[in-house]
């Protein structure tokens, strides 16, 4: 079947209108229309192939939202007409540890929404910037918000359950004190699921001019990480630091803001790596250096339960296909507020 996408051909080259082939639905698969898909950061690194092992042609997309079309015979979950999402998972091995914790997004067989092998045409996964996906019902979620907030709910696929999943595995809630490093597309996210779960929570920005939107997205304070004043009136406060930057910077400044037994996680990817940090200052106060990637199916579909019921949504702007290049740059400059949303209508031309 041949569905109207968006991709490039090289990663020199920008993204451009498409056809691909999407296989028909088979037992156990949900075939999805899709209304919406996020652009993530992590798309534009791929599609030019800024990370290694990009297959081309490349179409990103793991922010999908939209409503079943058909199922499988055997499917028993999911009807048409259902409001469904898909994040960065389709497939993994079903049966090795991880996936039996419900941790399919550690597992070494996951396959992600693109650029990962599959036997369907053309060798690789292709993603959500397309008119339509099919999925193996075990990776398809169901949403609960309203549909009039369709669009938003889109990049909590990714942005939603990238901060949710650190969150929740170091136990926040009242009583933790939570910083969240960057106000992006990540920490705008972190920022208000933290709040929501009941955390005192720091933002932190390089920006004055963004103090008064991290306040309004839910942060009780915020900390200009280039003020040495501000930041030392923190040190060893922190029970965990949500750091969303996707840039190398200096880890070791809000290492010291932990308290003893804390913890800093990392969930922002960069092109190269970040300067290792200077182990005294983890050694001095058993402090922890981490890292945390999406989630499991399970724990993605608790976060949109949660989202849903305390009324949780990205803040986007939504744009064409046609808009999809001009949206990478500005993406590169910060230029969005917080989260760029294609509407997927308009692959049709």
């Amino acid at each position: 079947m041949l569905v109207n996408a968006y991709g490039a051909h090289a990663g020199d080259q920008p993204l451009q209108p498409l056809q691909i082939t999407r296989r028909a639905p088979g037992a156990h698969d949900v075939q999805i229309d899709i209304a919406f898909c996020g652009i993530c950061h992590s798309d534009l690194h791929q599609v030019r192939a800024e990370w290694q092992g990009t297959q081309f042609p490349c179409v990103p997309g793991h922010e999908i939202v939209g409503r079943v079309a058909a199922v499988g015979v055997h499917v028993h979950g999911f009807r048409p007409g259902d409001l469904v999402g898909i994040g960065c998972i389709v497939d993994s091995c079903k049966h090795c540890a991880d996936c039996e914790d419900g941790l399919e997004n550690y597992c070494d067989g996951m396959i992600g929404t693109y650029n990962f092998p599959t036997p369907d045409a053309p060798g690789w996964t292709l993603g959500g910037y397309s008119q339509q996906i099919v999925v193996h019902e075990r990776y398809v979620l169901r949403i609960r918000h309203p549909e009039e907030q369709l669009a938003a709910v889109a990049p909590l696929l990714c942005a939603g359950i990238t901060t949710y999943s650190p969150l929740r595995h170091w136990n926040v809630g009242p009583g933790k004190k939570v910083g969240v490093v960057g106000i992006g597309g990540l920490g705008h996210m972190g920022i208000k699921l933290a709040h929501a779960l009941g955390a005192h929570v720091v933002a932190f920005t390089t920006s004055d001019a963004k103090r008064e939107a991290a306040l309004q997205l839910g942060a009780d304070e915020v900390v200009v990480s280039r003020n040495a004043e501000e930041m030392a009136a923190h040190a060893k406060s922190f029970d965990l630091i949500l750091n969303t930057v996707a840039a190398p910077h200096n880890l070791d400044a809000f290492l010291v803001l932990l308290k003893r037994d804390g913890t800093m996680t990392l969930v922002g990817a960069p092109a190269t790596p970040h300067d290792s940090p200077n182990v005294f200052n983890l050694i001095m106060k058993r402090r922890t250096l981490a890292g945390s990637m999406i989630g499991g199916i399970a724990e993605t579909q608790e976060m949109l339960d949660f989202c849903a019921e305390h009324g949780i949504v990205a803040d986007i702007e939504l744009v064409r296909a046609n808009q999809i290049n001009e949206s990478y740059e500005r993406m590169l400059k910060g230029d969005v507020k917080y989260r760029f949303v294609i509407d997927n209508a308009t692959l049709a031309g």
